[in-house]
């Protein structure tokens, strides 16, 4: 069994900083690529940032100079560092994660998301 237990969502003033993480944990072999998604009502669910195991990041055009994301392989954990808040990153954010369990194949986990409210 693998979980993904995402943690650091809220609601925040615009402009305001929040830090999410995401942390893997179960029969883990090996964590590939790691990443944060956000869903927002009536929209489908849209990459935000990815980065791999190499620490190679890749970012939406809406958060680039705004969102960081890093991760701390010793603890299979992902963050994602968000400054500059606006209303329009209000969404449910989700985690997810491409690994190899010692019993099961690659393939992708995600979290159960996490609320992110940005007032104006």
């Amino acid at each position: 069994q693998v979980h993904l237990v995402e943690s650091g969502g809220g609601l925040v003033q615009s402009g305001g900083s929040l830090r999410l993480s995401c942390a893997a944990s179960g029969s883990i072999f090996r964590v590939n690529g790691m990443g944060w998604y956000r869903q927002a009502p009536g929209n489908q669910r849209d990459l935000v940032a990815s980065i791999t195991s190499g620490g190679r990041s890749n970012y939406a055009d809406s958060v680039k100079g705004r969102f960081t994301i890093s991760r701390d392989n010793a603890k299979n954990t992902v963050y994602l560092q968000m400054n500059s808040l606006k209303p329009e990153d209000t969404a449910v954010y989700y985690c997810k994660a491409d690994l190899t369990g010692w019993d099961t194949d690659r393939k992708a986990y995600w979290g159960q998301g996490t609320q992110v409210t940005v007032s104006s």
